[in-house]
Protein backbone atom coordinates (compact mmCIF):
# COMPACT_ATOMS: atom_id res chain seq x y z
CA UNK A 1 0.00 0.00 0.00
CA UNK A 2 0.98 3.33 -0.96
CA UNK A 3 0.55 6.55 0.78
CA UNK A 4 1.44 10.03 -0.35
CA UNK A 5 0.73 12.96 1.14
CA UNK A 6 -2.26 15.73 -0.69
CA UNK A 7 0.62 18.24 -2.44
CA UNK A 8 2.38 14.34 -3.71
CA UNK A 9 -1.77 13.31 -4.66
CA UNK A 10 -2.30 16.64 -6.42
CA UNK A 11 0.86 17.02 -8.82
CA UNK A 12 1.01 13.32 -9.43
CA UNK A 13 -2.90 12.38 -9.87
CA UNK A 14 -2.79 10.90 -13.36
CA UNK A 15 0.33 8.60 -12.49
CA UNK A 16 -0.95 7.71 -9.07
CA UNK A 17 -4.36 6.40 -11.29
CA UNK A 18 -2.16 4.27 -13.84
CA UNK A 19 -0.33 3.10 -11.17
CA UNK A 20 -4.01 1.81 -10.22
CA UNK A 21 -5.48 0.80 -13.19
CA UNK A 22 -2.33 -1.66 -14.26
CA UNK A 23 -2.73 -3.00 -10.95
CA UNK A 24 0.76 -1.87 -10.12
CA UNK A 25 -0.88 -0.68 -6.43
CA UNK A 26 -4.18 -2.28 -5.04
CA UNK A 27 -4.68 0.91 -3.10
CA UNK A 28 -3.08 3.92 -2.82
CA UNK A 29 -4.18 6.12 0.81
CA UNK A 30 -3.72 9.89 0.63
CA UNK A 31 -2.63 11.87 3.67
CA UNK A 32 -3.68 15.13 5.00
CA UNK A 33 -1.18 16.42 7.68
CA UNK A 34 0.56 13.62 8.01
CA UNK A 35 -2.99 11.30 8.34
CA UNK A 36 -4.71 9.21 6.58
CA UNK A 37 -7.57 11.51 4.67
CA UNK A 38 -8.68 8.96 1.13
CA UNK A 39 -8.08 6.25 -0.43
CA UNK A 40 -7.24 5.70 -4.12
CA UNK A 41 -8.86 2.31 -4.81
CA UNK A 42 -9.88 0.60 -8.71
CA UNK A 43 -13.14 0.20 -9.16
CA UNK A 44 -15.25 -3.43 -9.73
CA UNK A 45 -13.73 -4.47 -12.98
CA UNK A 46 -16.61 -7.12 -13.16
CA UNK A 47 -18.59 -6.70 -15.88
CA UNK A 48 -22.53 -6.12 -15.08
CA UNK A 49 -22.85 -8.16 -18.17
CA UNK A 50 -26.19 -8.09 -20.31
CA UNK A 51 -29.10 -6.43 -18.79
CA UNK A 52 -31.73 -6.28 -21.56
CA UNK A 53 -34.21 -9.03 -21.16
CA UNK A 54 -32.59 -10.12 -17.55
CA UNK A 55 -36.41 -10.83 -16.25
CA UNK A 56 -37.67 -12.19 -19.98
CA UNK A 57 -39.90 -15.42 -18.19
CA UNK A 58 -39.61 -14.99 -14.95
CA UNK A 59 -42.84 -13.59 -15.06
CA UNK A 60 -46.43 -12.82 -16.85
CA UNK A 61 -47.70 -9.91 -18.82
CA UNK A 62 -51.68 -9.34 -17.93
CA UNK A 63 -53.61 -8.38 -21.70
CA UNK A 64 -55.10 -5.49 -19.45
CA UNK A 65 -51.72 -3.80 -18.72
CA UNK A 66 -52.04 -1.13 -20.87
CA UNK A 67 -56.28 -0.39 -19.40
CA UNK A 68 -54.95 2.50 -17.06
CA UNK A 69 -52.36 3.93 -19.30
CA UNK A 70 -54.92 7.38 -19.50
CA UNK A 71 -55.25 8.03 -15.71
CA UNK A 72 -51.71 7.06 -15.32
CA UNK A 73 -50.59 9.75 -17.80
CA UNK A 74 -53.55 12.04 -16.14
CA UNK A 75 -51.57 11.47 -12.62
CA UNK A 76 -48.20 12.23 -14.47
CA UNK A 77 -49.43 15.64 -15.04
CA UNK A 78 -50.51 16.21 -12.23
CA UNK A 79 -54.38 15.61 -12.49
CA UNK A 80 -54.48 18.06 -15.43
CA UNK A 81 -56.31 17.12 -18.41
CA UNK A 82 -54.74 16.46 -21.58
Amino acid sequence: MLSVNMLQAKSSLSRLVEAIELGQESEIVIARNGRPAAKLVPMDSASAGKRIGVAKGRFEVPDSIDAHNDEVGRLFRGGQQS
